[in-house]
């Protein structure tokens, strides 16, 4: 899979963008702030219908354009998937709500007709690294919980909307828990939220289930590779509600542990979400929300054994981040037969000439792949010499 052709029209910095895209390797340089970053953005949001920047739709339309009441901000391509060619648009527009209030949508169109947002995402394929992406690794389970769900969401049919019905089914129970907390009432009413949470949530564990294994093998294999043996990667996941029995006199399973739960079926997840749940009615009800699920699932990630979220060093950090980004990369290729398009942000800083070299030969393999750089001189001559280079200066582009 690769692009062919990109437009972008009141998109952040860029008024107006519209260029044919290489293949293989496009390298985009200039300074800090001047729309190289936004670029890789808009690519991504092709592919998961997500902003990975921005904290509104809003911020997503170019600053002048969005004075008027009416502005419209748009990200075509044209790319090609196996031997078709096919043409995606995103519109975010702002416009006035029949109350006078400004009221900001989106729309998606594939192959010239409108379609559903969730209906959309995985047919377009793109791996993002972004330096801020480190606190996937050190930051807050969210991230972590946000990575897998963007990767899934790309390879596995019906994962977007299945999170989508899972997460407005727990606003919901959320809400009826925390009525029966303070007014009281019928507790029989959280048997409907509880099938529509059990039938969804399972789904989404016994995914992640399956993606972080398969993923955690591609990873150990090239952190290995780019550690030169020194240290041995594993990912652990911690559902928040663990499918696997606790072992007697045990309160959880230890983090230093292997741990194998491919094996249990989905029905068996659902069944045993479904006990859980009714095991601590009582208890959600005093606290007035939902304690178990996948939306308070976690990830570690450990390095010979040891936490690197917790004692990692910043080299160790941004190490796994990029074995676990080429690793997706590979994953995805394998789950849906074609090449993801690689966009990589400043990828090579902090990292010694060695690695770097390592580095770009493997990803020298993909079909596509986009890189940002402040400096040509990070990568090799043999490198740079075979990449189509442009630069970017205030949300334009010069080759």
């Amino acid at each position: 899979m690769y692009l062919t052709h990109l437009s972008l029209t009141n998109f952040r910095i860029f008024s107006r963008l519209g260029e044919d895209i290489p293949r293989g390797t496009l390298i985009l340089v200039g300074d800090n702030a001047q729309g190289k970053t936004t670029l890789l953005e808009a690519i991504y949001l092709l592919a998961t219908m997500t902003s990975i920047q921005a904290g509104t739709l809003g911020e997503l339309i170019n600053f002048s354009a969005a004075r008027d009441a009416l502005a419209i901000s748009r990200i075509k391509a044209t790319y090609t998937r196996g031997n078709q060619e096919h043409h995606l648009e995103v519109r975010v527009i702002q416009d006035t709500s029949s109350n006078g209030n400004s009221h900001v949508r989106k729309e998606v169109l594939l192959d010239g007709q409108k379609r559903k947002l969730n209906s959309v995402v995985g047919h377009f394929n793109a791996v993002l690294f972004l330096p801020h992406m480190l606190q996937i690794i050190t930051g807050s389970p969210r991230p972590r919980r946000q990575y897998m769900d963007l990767a899934l969401a790309q390879v596995v049919p019906q994962y977007s909307s299945t999170l989508s019905d899972y997460n407005k089914a727990i606003r919901q129970r959320n809400a009826l828990l925390k009525q029966l907390k303070e007014r009281g009432g019928d507790p029989g009413q959280l048997a409907y939220w509880d099938e529509k949470i059990t039938q969804t949530g399972a789904n989404i564990i016994h995914a992640r289930i399956q993606a972080l294994r398969e993923l955690e093998n591609q990873a150990a294999t090239i952190h290995h590779d780019l550690t030169r043996g020194k240290e041995i990667l594993r990912l652990r996941y911690q559902p928040a509600y663990e499918p696997l029995p606790t072992p007697s006199g045990q309160y959880s399973l230890p983090l230093k542990d292997p741990v194998d739960r491919s094996g249990i079926s989905l029905e068996d997840i659902q069944s045993g979400f479904r006990e859980k749940l009714l095991e601590l009615r009582e208890e959600e009800i005093n606290r007035g929300v939902t304690t178990i699920g996948p939306h308070r699932d976690e990830m570690r990630f450990l390095g010979n054994g040891i936490d690197l979220g917790t004692y990692g060093s910043r080299g160790q950090i941004r190490t796994t981040l990029l074995a676990l980004k080429m690793a997706e990369v590979e994953w995805m290729k394998e789950k849906t037969g074609h090449w993801p398009v690689l966009l990589l942000d400043e990828i090579l800083a902090e990292l010694d000439e060695t690695r770097r070299r390592d580095l770009l030969d493997r990803l020298a393999q993909t079909e596509q792949a986009i890189f940002t750089t402040t400096d040509l001189d990070l990568f090799t001559p043999e490198f740079a010499q075979a990449s189509a280079q442009w630069r970017i200066e205030g949300g334009r582009l010069n080759e």
